[in-house]
């Protein structure tokens, strides 16, 4: 329910029920999946663990977890381990005979390593996956069911789970050039399109942007030769440097509490925050169940980014720099 009250100051405002009552513009909720350093971390976690272990079996606890029909989830059993890999989001166990299991966790699928024949807990519980060093269970919070599990055989049949996007890490600056080149979209969705580069999503593509010193909204083929190598280098860094940060974070436990939200993190999800760069506060645009997270002050010239839905409500009113926005905070409060 949405109710617009006038205030002394001649804009208008929202009250919107179970938000943030100091936030401004109203709060959202943001959900991300987990993306290329957090899927790592998973990777090498579970290549410590289950590299040339037996898959005894698999155990659905939620049947429509499942994928794929052919093969049979029982041909899975009974076999070895043979490595792991990394498709995209994607986590992929290579088994002998030419199986691979691919998860997708989506937005709220997380892994647990469990003690041998453990159980998938309770309604967030969709699948164990029954090693013999241990139990792999899967849990998917919420009520939207996202996550997926496929059981495909042969590497052309990998393949079609490919999305395509270029892996960056492995890339030198004119095949990433190219990559953005392909189609003009802004930067914002051109670091999430799994088609042109794998393995980002919302969270770090804010991190990445704020490195570069670039605004989300500028439009791939607008960049110079030194954005682009800005951006290159930003991009490879904050995926290196967080791989890095992760992986001695977990110092050889399996890795838990896997959120978008991260402790040092210089803008995603730190709205209203002071830029750990320039001191201004963090700003956000809100579409659909996302949020994009920037500073106004290393990336935009200190102009605001126009929300969709608010400042077509605010129409003439939307501040259109972090100085006014604070000011008609100040008068709202």
């Amino acid at each position: 329910m949405i109710v617009a009250s006038p205030l002394r100051t001649g804009i208008t405002t929202l009250t919107l029920r179970r938000l943030r009552p100091d936030a401004w513009p109203p709060y959202y909720t943001d959900v991300d999946m987990p993306e290329l350093p957090d899927v790592t971390a998973y990777i090498e976690a579970l290549d410590a663990r289950i590299h040339g272990a037996t898959l005894r079996g698999i155990r659905l606890a939620r049947p429509f977890v499942l994928r794929s029909v052919d093969p049979p989830l029982s041909a899975a059993a009974g076999r070895k381990v043979l490595g792991l890999r990394r498709l995209g989001k994607r986590i992929v166990i290579e088994l002998d005979g030419g199986l691979f299991v691919v998860l997708h966790l989506m937005i709220a699928g997380r892994l647990h390593w469990k003690q041998a024949g453990a159980k998938p807990s309770g309604k967030i519980g969709l699948a164990a996956f029954d090693f013999s060093t241990g139990t792999l269970v899967l849990t998917e919070a919420g009520t939207k069911r996202r996550a997926a599990i496929h059981l495909v055989l042969g590497e052309t049949s990998l393949r079609e789970h490919n999305p395509g996007g270029l892996e960056v890490l492995d890339a030198d600056l004119e095949t990433f050039r190219a990559a953005l080149g392909r189609e003009n979209h802004t930067l914002k969705r051109l670091l999430t399109d799994p088609t042109i580069l794998s393995g980002i999503g919302n969270a770090y593509s804010d991190e990445i942007l704020h490195r570069a010193r670039l605004s989300p909204v500028k439009l791939s083929r607008q960049l110079t030769d030194e954005e682009t190598l800005r951006l290159f280098e930003a991009t490879r860094g904050t995926l290196l440097e967080w791989i890095e940060r992760l992986r001695t974070k977990a110092a050889g436990e399996f890795p838990e509490g896997v959120t978008a939200f991260r402790e040092g993190m210089a803008v995603h999800g730190r709205y209203g925050k002071p830029c750990p760069t320039c001191g201004l506060p963090v700003q956000r645009i809100v579409y659909a169940e996302n949020e994009t997270n920037y500073c106004a002050g290393c990336q935009t010239g200190g102009r605001l980014m126009a929300d969709r839905s608010l400042s077509r409500l605010f129409r003439e009113d939307w501040p259109r720099t972090v100085e006014e926005m604070e000011a008609r905070r100040r008068g709202a409060g």
